[in-house]
């Protein structure tokens, strides 16, 4: 580089020594300016969702890239500008087994930029962004790789029915959070993607067992799913009802007790509402969703007009819901709250979002974090869920026909008791025993009940 540049001489036979001054400063700049222009990849991820594998690529700085699709063999080329490999085993010590990515490849392209090459085990359509340093959060180069057609785990809509012919109740279950974005952090790195999760399966897993309900989860794994696109795959399901499941965080490691907020159209109903809104709106911008996809949101904020009777159905859930967590957790409210929570903008379905507690604080955190804790709290949810639906079931469900036949079925779960079926459904043990044939106390779970009309 330096070789290109010659002394000129003065009118007196040397060097001017301003100009040599000049040469020397412009020299310093370019190689100062090829220094911070340059970009290494400090880290790498790879997530699986049903329909799509994410490849992350941390950088230190923001980087312009280009990416082009190449057949026989199948594979993808990135090609980063001044970008570089920290280290070999920033892309060697990715678990690929799972991706539809085969191999990674990567070297040098003119010298100064970096060609990384996705060999592919099937064809996949490309599209990749960039997200800007936010928080502890580096740049980051997001890859999604989509499988082509509906793919191997594809979702597709399912409208479950009995064999009487009436239908189930749909109820999507949504965890919070997930992949890129790990969503509040608690003590010894207790993660609330993690939690909730566990939660929501707990859920799945009770009403699967309970005659006229189907679960859907929108996601069952560590993965990111767009705000907008969370109430949009319950819709395609055909959802009688949304629960978003989340867990607190707040400054003040004191702040505690679980709580369920709907959608506000105006304000906040607390601080605390707001100040939770905002923290879980900001999920796209750590998850990794570019503008691009809120094409797909267009037709959820397109019905926010018709807000107001579901509005009324999600704070009837929901207080529903609050009642029975009560007996599990310190309530931070004892009424719904209200805020603009992004994910419950669904005006075709109730939705609520439940916060099960404060992950900041160590004393519920390390509640949180047991097995016996979420399912006690999945129970609670689950329980008021059911509440509401037994007395305001959807026309057409097998809980709606049961309710005009004058009696329901109920499959007992873990903590039941005979007592506490008969005060939920406010009828008599003496009544509950008859109707069952029953002559102690005892009931086992996974035994069917009949409840009788009250």
């Amino acid at each position: 580089m330096f070789s290109r540049f010659k002394k000129q001489p003065s009118a007196a036979g040397e060097a001017s020594p301003a100009f040599s001054i000049s040469v020397l400063i412009a020299i310093s700049a370019l190689c100062f300016s090829s220094i911070i222009q340059a970009s290494d990849i400090v880290g790498a991820r790879v997530w699986r969702a049903p329909d799509n594998t994410r490849l992350v690529l941390d950088l230190n700085g923001a980087v312009e890239h280009s990416i082009l699709t190449l057949q026989s063999p199948d594979r993808i080329v990135v090609d980063i500008k001044n970008g570089r490999l920290a280290t070999a085993s920033t892309l060697s010590s990715l678990q690929l087994s799972e991706s539809p990515i085969k191999n990674i490849r990567y070297a040098n392209k003119d010298k100064h930029d970096l060609r990384i090459v996705l060999d592919l085990k099937e064809k996949v359509k490309p599209r990749s962004f960039l997200l800007k340093a936010d928080g502890e959060l580096k740049d980051r180069l997001v890859i999604d790789l989509y499988d082509e057609g509906n793919g191997k785990r594809a979702v597709k809509t399912q409208q479950a029915k009995q064999s009487s012919g009436s239908r189930d109740i749909v109820v999507a279950i949504d965890a919070g959070h997930g992949g890129e974005d790990p969503g509040a952090l608690g003590p010894n790195n207790l993660r609330e993607k993690h939690v909730v999760l566990a939660i929501a399966k707990e859920l799945e897993a009770l009403l699967k067992k309970q005659p006229g309900y189907r679960p859907y989860l929108t996601r069952t794994g560590d993965y990111y799913i767009g705000l907008g696109q969370r109430p949009a795959l319950a819709r395609k399901q055909q959802a009688d009802i949304f629960i978003s499941i989340h867990a607190d965080a707040f400054t003040n490691p004191q702040a505690n007790g679980a709580s369920v907020f709907a959608l506000s159209q105006g304000g906040s109903s607390s601080t605390m509402a707001k100040y939770l809104a905002k923290t879980e709106n900001r999920a796209d911008l750590v998850g990794g969703v570019t503008l691009a996809d809120h094409d797909d949101m267009l037709a959820g904020v397109l019905l926010d007009l018709s807000m107001t009777a579901n509005r009324d159905a999600s704070t009837k859930v929901g207080s529903k819901v609050l009642s029975n967590m009560g007996g599990v957790a310190r309530l931070h409210s004892k009424r719904v709250g209200y805020a603009g929570f992004a994910v419950l903008k669904s005006a075709d379905i109730p939705s609520i979002l439940v916060e099960t507690g404060f992950i900041s604080n160590p004393g519920e955190a390390s509640k949180l974090r047991t097995k016996s804790y979420q399912r006690k709290m999945a129970k609670a949810i689950y329980q008021g869920v059911d509440g509401y639906f037994q007395k305001y079931p959807p026309a057409g469900s097998l809980i709606a026909a049961n309710k005009a036949g004058g009696s329901k079925r109920y499959t007992v779960v873990s903590g039941d008791t005979l007592s506490a079926i008969a005060h939920r459904y406010n009828v008599s043990q003496g009544a509950l025993k008859s109707a069952n044939n029953i002559s102690g106390s005892q009931i086992r779970v996974g035994q069917r009940l009949t409840i009788p009309s009250s």
